[in-house]
């Protein structure tokens, strides 16, 4: 295999040449660096990554941290990362935390000399000190957690305003006992989601009991079983709030092999949109939240980070969730009609539909 010495011998330069025409440095006349370029390919000689990154200090890749690598969601996420990081000449280097502490810390160990940036997924809170601890100085974005995280720059979506949205609208259709799936109980997407759903029961003075609150874990079959559940309480409820769609499928596989007809005995709703929520029998009453967007936005304010750029501190960035209103939640054609798929091309994503602010602390064993 040709070496860097064996192109500048060939190409009459310096070993000092070669590296900054393959480092893209200024400093070489347009002949030189064509004559290094036509031996190197003659030579078939390409410059070693790791040598490359210890002389420019830079890998050219990005490491993304996902709770899990399964899913729709995640998929999106990670097109939208890709995407907007090749157009940046990066390449992605991705691995999963499967929600574990001391496999992040892994993760970001295996990680360290490799990448020039870090996107954290949905960390969990305890999580946050050992990001801090093993980040070794690598410009780090977390995905999820919002504004709670003063250390690092987050994107994260309106999980409480989707969630608002969908309590208040099976409300407006005359549901009073409204159930819900939640997501893991130290996942912070799940725990804004619950709050979303306590407050619009709230606002309407409709309190439920606790029990009408189902622990899941965002899987598919934890929605089987948690609408297993839902289907023993008492009084039974008439609609069923679930924390995402994965489980939103397995909850409607329940129903439907006990004999539960949906919309008409209970209706359902989900979180996320997936492409799977239109295709469902019926089909699925969820809210939209743009994972791509998602993954493009926390890349973007990686680069940021990366290039250097100024800022006054650190920045959390929301992005919104709309409703989407199909035939699972029982509401009429006519009020499908009215509620749209998509924003209009063109336009930005829409904020759901206004509802309080949540409290900024909660007592212990308060909602």
């Amino acid at each position: 295999m040709a070496t860097i010495k064996d192109v500048a011998r060939e190409a009459g330069v310096s070993v000092a040449t070669v590296s900054r025409v393959f480092n893209d440095s200024g400093r070489v006349n347009d002949e030189t660096r064509h004559r290094v370029r036509v031996v190197a390919e003659r030579l078939r000689f390409w410059p070693n990554g790791v040598a490359r990154s210890l002389i420019t200090n830079r890998t050219h890749a990005i490491g993304v941290l996902l709770p899990d690598l399964h899913g729709e969601f995640f998929s999106e996420v990670i097109r939208g990362i890709d995407l907007a990081a090749r157009r940046e000449g990066l390449h992605v280097l991705v691995s999963s935390s499967h929600s574990d502490t001391h496999e992040l810390v892994s993760a970001l160990r295996s990680m360290r000399g490799r990448i020039d940036g870090l996107l954290i997924l949905a960390p969990e809170p305890e999580s946050i000190p050992a990001i801090r601890a093993s980040a070794w100085g690598c410009p780090v974005v977390l995905l999820g957690p919002g504004g709670e995280t003063p250390d690092f720059d987050t994107v994260a979506l309106a999980n409480f305003d989707g969630a608002y949205a969908v309590v208040r609208h099976l409300q407006r259709l005359g549901h009073r006992r409204i159930a819900t799936i939640t997501g893991p109980p130290n996942n912070r997407d799940a725990q804004q989601r619950l709050e979303g759903y306590r407050a619009g029961l709230r606002e309407a003075g409709v309190p439920q009991p606790r029990s009408f609150e189902v622990r899941g874990d965002f899987t598919e079959p934890s929605g089987y079983q948690g609408a297993r559940a839902v289907l023993k309480l008492t009084p039974r409820p008439t609609a069923l709030f679930v924390a995402n769609d994965v489980m939103a499928v397995g909850a409607l596989g329940a129903l439907r092999e006990a004999g539960v007809r949906v919309p008409n005995d209970v209706a359902v709703a989900g979180f996320d949109d997936i492409a799977l929520a239109r295709h469902l029998t019926p089909p699925l009453t969820t809210v939209h939240v743009d994972a791509y967007q998602l993954g493009e936005r926390a890349l973007q304010r990686l680069l940021r980070h990366d290039r250097g750029e100024p800022a006054p501190g650190h920045s959390h960035e929301m992005l919104p969730t709309w409703l989407v209103v199909r035939a699972s939640c029982g509401a009429t054609p006519q009020e499908r009609r009215r509620a749209t798929d998509a924003p209009p091309p063109g336009t930005r994503v829409r904020q759901a539909a206004t509802r309080p602010r949540p409290p900024a602390k909660r007592r212990k064993g308060g909602a």
